[in-house]
């Protein structure tokens, strides 16, 4: 997946770096969350998804997701990934970032994008696809 991700190789865990391979090895599909601290919609959607994130998580189901951040500065980042029990994108790597929002066609915040495990698109909507399935302990059926 590693060539699909626009060459994210590595990214923040919470426990330090890790390996865009070694984090999506097995899994059946991966979330690029593209979001930031100073966008109230993405403030009210990030706390929906990190439960259910958690909730699918706990059922052992086969998801990982990666937080892309659009925060204007890296304090605002650190505060607001703070928050969020995912991976993350390094605030420095912008040009990844940007390679990331051009390739998926990424308009606007918050914007949550699953995707297989070579990279391809499985729901462009999924975060209303997260909305609709909050609660569940199952991966949508969009996703698996």
């Amino acid at each position: 997946m590693d060539a699909a991700l626009c060459g994210m190789t590595e990214v923040l865990g919470k426990d330090g770096p890790v390996k865009v391979s070694d984090l999506v090895s097995g899994k059946t599909c991966v979330g690029l969350y593209f979001s930031a601290h100073w966008c109230p919609p993405c403030r009210g959607f990030t706390p929906i998804l990190a439960q259910f994130y958690k909730d699918l998580k706990a059922n052992d189901q086969s998801i990982e997701i990666i937080f892309v951040s659009s925060d204007r500065d890296e304090e605002s980042f650190k505060s607001y990934y703070d928050e969020m029990p995912w991976h993350a994108l390094a605030f420095s790597e912008r040009d990844i970032k940007n390679a990331l929002a051009q390739k998926y066609g990424v308009q606007g915040i918050p914007t949550l994008i699953i995707l297989d495990k070579d990279g391809n698109i499985k729901d462009k909507n999924a975060r209303g696809t997260a909305q609709s399935a909050q609660g569940s302990k199952e991966l949508p059926a969009a996703w698996k």
